[in-house]
């Protein structure tokens, strides 16, 4: 009868396999080490695209092993308290807090090194071309936001689903807050800029899935409404001055 015991490993390749087989467990189990492992992949794929100096490189790499490796302890750790405290108690989740701690302080150090040696080599190319785009006029944004708006309002008599302000297809919300954000983008020359209007954007919108407002379909349509709709009229005001 089979009551939840194995053998300890015979051998080094015995101990091999069962450490594979922990790393496949946790992947499988956890979904935020799925993540990580799909970022640590992109991420690694981007550094060799931009051909990292060495010692970069090396930085970087450690830095994902030891996000990865502390995301694998969490594990562990969560696994060995439910193994012994079945039920609730102050200690088991002080155990799990501390072992989830350690994860946080390893992607706050993960995320310092990606922001030093990566924002030179996106941040300034990014510059260059947001400079690029200021010659755009400052009231194209808003000629953008008034023909976003009409779009949605189309869009939501067409398909004849919730009022102007709430719920239907496109999410007006989400249409105005990112062809708010692409405007910003075109106009501004901080790239940091870009990525906080991006962020922001990015909460109108999902306030509006946790409201139970509107659906991820509609949410979505609605932001490439509001992105696609402006970049096109930015897009065309520019071709005009050329």
């Amino acid at each position: 009868m089979d009551n939840g015991e194995v053998r300890k490993p015979r051998n080094w390749f015995e101990s091999l396999n069962y450490a594979i087989e922990g790393v496949i467990y946790a992947f499988k189990t956890q979904r935020h080490i799925r993540y990580h492992y799909v970022i640590a992949a992109a991420a690694l794929f981007l550094s060799l695209f931009l051909e990292l100096p060495m010692v970069e490189f090396v930085l970087f790499v450690m830095s994902v092993l030891i996000l990865l490796f502390a995301e694998m302890m969490n594990t562990a750790v969560e696994e060995a308290v439910n193994l012994l405290e079945e039920k609730y108690h102050v200690r088991a989740k002080n155990a799990k807090d501390v072992s989830a701690g350690a994860v946080l302080i390893a992607s706050v150090g993960v995320a310092i090194m990606v922001y030093m040696i990566f924002t030179k080599y996106i941040f300034d190319p990014m510059s260059i071309a947001l400079r690029e785009a200021r010659m755009l006029s400052g009231h194209i944004a808003i000629i953008s936001l008034l023909l976003v708006l009409i779009a949605v309002v189309v869009f939501k008599a067409l398909y004849g689903k919730g009022t102007p302000l709430h719920g239907g297809m496109p999410s007006g919300h989400s249409a105005v807050a990112f062809s708010l954000f692409t405007s910003i983008s075109l106009l501004t020359l901080n790239p940091l800029v870009v990525i906080l209007s991006f962020a922001l954007a990015a909460m109108v919108s999902h306030s509006r899935l946790l409201g139970g407002i509107h659906t991820r379909l509609e949410i979505f349509l609605g932001g490439l409404l509001g992105f696609g709709l402006t970049l096109l009229v930015f897009r065309i005001f520019f071709m005009t001055l050329k």
